[in-house]
């Protein structure tokens, strides 16, 4: 199966159906349903539970692909397919009854949100996570969850709370409505609440203390690596979309009998905002491909790890001060709301607030690349 085929095949309907899944403030049931068709949800899953344990450059390529046609329905496919990820930690029984079905898509928030008391080898969930994107698409989501000791959280050997990521089948979890977003507002991103849901203890995962069961090089990437990068290709593709967007649109408007696209300023700022993301998207790949070489080795290097997360961030923030080049050069026409350019615009903005992207990422890299002391539990 060619994924990267898959996914462009998909962009066009994905584009042409932008402004409904705007309105419906989620990814439709078909779109979702199209893209687990596909294949799509499936990237990061181990090919021993038939999934496609696709290296991390071409995991990229796929998101970005999908982005191009909508940011949202990008967004919700990396949330689905990096969350997919556990299946490499679960054990194999668990593994196949949450991620054996092809057409599975799984999500959920991996912040230590909620609340997990220890009986008789399960744990008793509560808790209310934001930011669940692409939930209501969801048959298992996951809610990171403080490990409890009646009242009191269990303690690390770092003095920090214990956490795990619950899995629990959608049909436990109530999704309220409260996703009314200036950007990504088609990724259904509202919030999730458990009550006293049951989860067996070995249907929870930690991604900072647990080893992978999977032997799969792409299972010796750094997962919040791998989630940095997911979001710089969804970033790269709505980069890539604003800027061939922007191209149709000064070619198509006028100032007198020139057309904007003749006017010297314009063809400068527009050549800058390309150079920007051919130069960030070239750093991005080049990283992986280093962080991949150390880990056909046996392990990548703390100052890779840093380097990967710095390279996405790069990306996804570099991609929205591309998409505001785009925006300005649209002109007033860039305001209206069947101009792509805005809504490029807003989505990309909304990406540069997760927290694997934040402006904290450059301060954590550079203390890595100083060899200063750093909390490096995600890198």
């Amino acid at each position: 199966m060619n994924l990267l085929s898959a996914a462009r095949d998909l962009a066009p309907t994905l584009a042409a159906r932008a402004a409904e899944i705007e309105d419906a403030r989620r990814l439709p049931a078909d779109l979702a349903a199209s893209l687990a068709g596909a294949g799509l949800f499936r990237l990061a899953i181990p090919k021993s539970l038939a999934g496609h344990e696709l290296p991390p450059d071409q995991m990229f390529d796929v998101l970005e692909a999908v982005a191009e046609g909508d940011a949202s329905a990008g967004w919700c496919l990396m949330i689905g397919a990096t969350t997919a990820l556990v299946a490499a930690y679960l054990p194999r029984h668990h593994a196949e009854a949450v991620l054996g079905p092809p057409d599975v898509i799984t999500g959920g928030v991996f912040a230590p949100l909620g609340r997990a008391v220890r009986v008789n080898g399960h744990y008793r969930v509560s808790g209310r996570w934001s930011w669940a994107s692409g939930s209501a698409n969801c048959h298992w989501l996951v809610g990171g969850a403080i490990l409890m000791e009646g009242d009191a959280p269990v303690m690390g050997e770092d003095g920090r709370p214990r956490h795990r990521m619950m899995l629990m089948p959608r049909r436990d979890v109530a999704l309220l409505d409260t996703w009314h977003a200036a950007g990504l507002k088609g990724t259904g991103s509202g919030d999730m609440v458990a009550a006293d849901v049951e989860v067996p203890a070995d249907r929870s995962v930690s991604l900072i203390d647990d080893v992978p069961n999977a032997p799969g090089t792409l299972y010796r990437f750094p997962p919040f690596g791998l989630l940095a990068l997911g979001i710089a290709g969804v970033a790269s593709g709505n980069a890539r979309a604003a800027l061939d967007a922007v191209q149709e649109a000064v070619r198509g408007r006028r100032s007198g009998a020139r057309s904007a696209a003749e006017r010297a300023t314009v063809q400068a700022d527009l050549a800058r905002a390309e150079a920007a993301w051919m130069a960030a998207r070239a750093g991005v790949l080049q990283t992986i491909r280093l962080a991949w070489d150390e880990a056909l080795g046996g392990g990548i290097r703390l100052k890779t790890r840093a380097r990967l997360r710095l390279a996405a961030t790069h990306m996804t923030r570099t991609a929205a001060d591309i998409t505001r080049t785009c925006y300005d050069l649209g002109g007033g026409a860039a305001l209206y709301l069947e101009s792509p350019l805005q809504r490029r615009f807003r989505d990309a903005h909304a990406m540069t607030q997760h927290i694997m992207v934040q402006g904290a990422t450059f301060e954590l890299a550079g203390r890595v690349l100083l060899d200063l002391p750093a909390d490096t539990a995600m890198l």
